[in-house]
């Protein structure tokens, strides 16, 4: 069953077309990444889910019901968690995850319990400082919390570690895993090392279309095939690079090799052929041509943007 449905979305904003036909279907305790650059459209398409935003045209489906702007029935079904989630500053999070509690008419034993479970399961059982002292890792944290306090069948989050450093990435990422058997999860991203973590399905937003959807295993056979070997100048630079991408494996001191996706490839040289110039990377051919060889002198985090190697 899918837990959410999409059939020829359009969305037009006066000239710029966003949206021109987009079909989605997110299989339930799925964790699901939408990929797109920013300005693909992936937050357009969740508020239209959540009906604040009216299609022009196309259909959208939750748990079985359709979804219609300005009404918000289908939204029990749903939590959300923004880009940048707000709170109550003077609050702390056992106090403002109540107070939510309280809004939704939950009963007082029921919140305290679901209150107590979730902030367990987010790492905050034991914070006492008010929010406005969180970093923005804890309140990604804390609105993860308050999105799953109605039990949803669907969580949307909207680039949840797009501004976090490695560990707060993890902590959100592991937080996704472990509420899989609960909820559907539907994250939005342009981080693909995230998706690769965690995903089982997938889908990549280009144009207002979903180019490719499918479950992560199937595409990455699919597509990815080629190799690369990329040398560091120092440890500490080795070390940003393996907490930045999980999947790279050490080969010797300061080596590393990791397989480059098909659709990633040109976007990737991209920036290495960047750093070349800039006398920071040499690219070269090796005997196997199927494998290239990208030796960097000096490896600078410049070239590695919110975890993601942007040219």
């Amino acid at each position: 069953m899918d837990m959410l449905y999409i059939s020829d979305l359009y969305k037009r904003f006066s000239d710029k077309k966003v949206l021109n036909g987009l079909n989605l279907s997110v299989p339930e305790h799925s964790i699901f990444g939408f990929i797109g650059k920013n300005g693909a459209g992936k937050t357009t398409t969740m508020k239209m889910v959540l009906g604040l935003l009216k299609a022009d045209a196309g259909e959208i489906i939750v748990n079985g019901e359709k979804v219609v702007y300005g009404q918000t029935t289908t939204n029990r079904y749903i939590g959300y968690l923004p880009d940048v989630p707000e709170f109550y500053p003077f609050m702390t999070a056992a106090e403002y995850l109540h107070f939510c509690g309280e809004i939704i008419g939950m009963k007082r034993t029921e919140n305290e319990e679901r209150c107590k479970e979730l902030l367990e399961l987010v790492g905050l059982g034991n914070e006492t400082h008010h929010i406005k002292g969180f970093s923005r890792g804890m309140k990604q944290r804390l609105g993860i919390a308050q999105a799953l306090l109605n039990r949803p069948k669907l969580l949307i989050c909207d680039e949840p570690t797009s501004a976090l450093d490695p560990v707060g990435r993890k902590e959100i990422l592991d937080i996704l895993l472990a509420i899989r058997e609960q909820t559907t999860v539907l994250f939005s991203t342009h981080i693909l090392s995230d998706v690769e973590r965690i995903c089982t399905d997938v889908a990549f937003l280009n144009s207002g279309v979903v180019g490719i959807q499918g479950k992560l295993s199937d595409i990455k056979t699919r597509y990815r095939s080629e190799e690369y070997q990329l040398e560091t100048g120092n440890d500490t630079d080795m070390l940003i690079l393996q907490q930045t991408f999980p999947n790279m494996q050490q080969i010797g001191r300061n080596q590393l090799v990791f397989c480059l996706w098909r659709w990633l490839r040109n976007e990737i040289l991209a920036c290495l052929y960047k750093k070349r110039n800039n006398g920071t990377v040499s690219l070269g051919q090796i005997d196997d041509p199927r494998h290239t060889v990208c030796s960097a002198r000096r490896y600078e985090s410049g070239c590695c943007k919110n975890n993601t190697l942007a040219a």
